[in-house]
């Protein structure tokens, strides 16, 4: 991708990218019963918002719909108490336009919810993108009609609308699972999940609350809740590690300084690992004795949030210096807690560091010192059913007032699955991920045309900042549908050896990670042969931007554009496509 599109210059497009007539804002049919769009956009989180903006800036007639009643996607939801963003502020915003960015200044280190929920609302009135937004509209269905070489969307309202090109922003972290637990229907108490926690204020002082998973939504949420609870029980099954972010007040004065730069951080952003500009790796932990291991440590810990997670170059592929980082963390764990039965069953030794995602939190571990706080083992204690008045497990029975369900996400499937796209065949996305994710560079699926997925499965996606990820993702679908437009295509798709290529690709990069030999959600094991795949590109953010900037200067290489409409001609005619592939995808 040019350098200069990421600054999202504007960019003419060639006549009515959908060639109807437009009325305002919408496009009429000509039955004038449908509505129709050149771009429809699902989801009106970081990536929704830039999206909407972008295709507006364009030229496209473009529309969004979102279920909630506001703008924030995933910061909209998860208003749980302690929510709290794991990178640095001055990194976690968009960073395309300098006055945008400069207009903004954050009150913390690491920003909470609220302040987050409050700069997307900041952006979205900037940008200036509620104007083409419907709110609290859930699609229902998409599905692609190949005569018209459009999708066909329908809402939960009774709207229904035609798309050209359908880009879901929809999220990888964003359907939660459902609390699956025998008897919660009886329960007479509060329960609620933190990734739909409720707008209004939830009544927690005094109470006595049982908050169940304890991954990075459960470390915040109890760390907040241990404060004001009258009691308060962590149901624990796994522990993970977790690293102080040492939050305090935001350093004025850096963002001052990146203010006047803000376009070069965003390239360094680009050709960072993981899209945010951190210390680097202070090399194979050979280089260092054992003492200057503990010192680099030290220095990592004292710092606080993802900085441990890249202290040695070979931590990640390497067990036994995997261990080193490790046994560093349960050291600390055993130094916060005062028993040590409970900081034995804090400490994670069932797997590496770095396999599931780290904690980072503001006061966790100390909260076991509170006499207000209880630790419950599932492991040697299992649910067995929630009652009336609380939670029975195997040995002992909770009451409480409140149920706080920190259960995780259906990561990278669950939202796309939920909007219901299907192809001509009946098809979603997901059936042709059964055996294993297959995309061509993350952002296209092969039998599903026109429909653009941003920061999926097979992009650097949880591995990398979201709005930095984001960005890069929808400005390269812009470019992908200009590109189209200019061959006066109707129809674009990923080729099957695209998709092989880059599938074998992404294989081979995460081959020597660890965190792809232990079971977590960045890992599919092929039910049918136990064959593991990791999903998201393990490569780095900054090599991904390499490659896709290598497919686009050679001339969109794994993309098939086509021609054809239902007026005159609704067989497909290839117009551009390389092997045998580009031919099959022309039916």
């Amino acid at each position: 991708m040019n350098k200069d599109r990421r600054r999202s210059r504007r960019t003419d497009i060639k006549g009515d990218p959908v060639g109807l007539s437009k009325v305002g804002n919408h496009v009429q049919n000509p039955t004038g019963e449908t509505e129709e769009y050149s771009v429809v956009v699902i989801g009106a989180g970081m990536g929704g918002i830039y999206a909407l903006h972008r295709f507006a800036d364009l030229g496209h007639n473009v529309h969004g719909f979102e279920g909630a009643d506001g703008v924030g996607g995933v910061w909209y939801h998860n208003a749980y108490p302690g929510a709290r963003v794991d990178l640095e502020s001055h990194s976690y915003a968009f960073m395309f336009d300098p006055e945008l960015y400069a207009g903004w200044d954050w009150s913390e280190r690491y920003a909470a919810q609220p302040e987050i929920l409050r700069y997307l609302n900041y952006v979205a009135d900037r940008l200036d993108v509620r104007r083409n937004l419907s709110l609290n509209t859930w699609v229902t269905s998409a599905d692609w009609q190949p005569h018209e070489n459009k999708y066909l969307i329908k809402t939960n309202t009774g709207r229904t609308v035609w798309a050209r090109y359908l880009v879901m922003a929809t999220g990888q972290l964003s359907k939660p699972r459902k609390p699956d637990f025998p008897g919660l229907d009886d329960f007479e108490g509060q329960w609620y999940q933190t990734a739909h926690w409720p707008q209004t204020p939830v009544e927690i002082a005094g109470k006595r609350v049982a908050l169940i998973g304890t991954g990075s939504s459960g470390v915040q949420a109890a760390t907040e809740i241990a404060k004001t609870a009258g009691q308060l029980h962590v149901l624990q099954r796994t522990p993970n590690y977790s690293i102080p972010a040492h939050n305090g007040p935001a350093d004025t004065r850096k963002k001052a300084r990146l203010n006047k730069k803000v376009l070069q951080l965003r390239d360094e952003s680009y050709n960072s690992p993981v899209g945010y500009v951190m210390q680097g790796f202070a090399g194979k932990a050979s280089d260092f004795s054992e003492e200057q291991q503990q010192q680099i440590l030290e220095s990592r810990w004292a710092f606080g949030g993802q900085t441990l997670l890249g202290t040695f170059s070979d931590q990640g592929t390497d067990i036994d210096v995997n261990n080193v980082v490790a046994e560093f963390v349960r050291g600390k764990i055993r130094d916060m807690i005062d028993d040590p039965a409970t900081a034995e069953k804090l400490m994670p030794t069932s797997y590496p560091i770095g396999i599931r995602r780290l904690c980072i939190d503001t006061g966790y571990y100390p909260i076991f010192n509170q006499s207000n706080v209880s630790l419950v083992d599932l492991r040697s204690e299992p649910i067995e059913q929630i009652t009336k008045t609380g939670i029975k497990t195997r040995n002992n029975e909770y009451e409480v007032d409140l149920i706080v369900f920190a259960l995780g996400f259906e990561a990278f499937t669950g939202a796309l699955d939920q909007a219901n796209v299907r192809n001509e065949f009946g098809q979603q996305p997901s059936d042709r991920w059964k055996h294993k994710p297959q995309t061509h560079l993350g952002v296209m699926t092969h039998g599903f045309p026109n429909l653009f997925m941003l920061t999926g499965a097979q992009s650097p996606s949880v591995l990398a900042n979201f709005f930095v990820g984001n960005n890069q993702h929808v400005d390269f679908v812009a470019d992908i549908i200009a590109h189209a437009e200019k061959k006066d295509a109707t129809r674009i798709e990923a080729s099957l050896e695209a998709e092989r290529e880059w599938g074998d690709h992404c294989n081979e990069i995460a081959a020597p990670l660890l965190r792809r030999a232990v079971d977590n959600y960045m890992v599919h094991v092929n039910k049918y042969d136990g064959s593991r795949y990791f999903i998201p590109y393990a490569g780095g953010f900054d090599k991904y931007v390499k490659k896709v900037e290598e497919v686009v200067s050679d001339d969109y290489r794994g993309f098939v554009f086509t021609k054809g409409l239902s007026t005159g001609n609704p067989e497909p005619t290839v117009i551009e496509g390389r092997g045998r592939d580009a031919v099959l995808t022309a039916k």
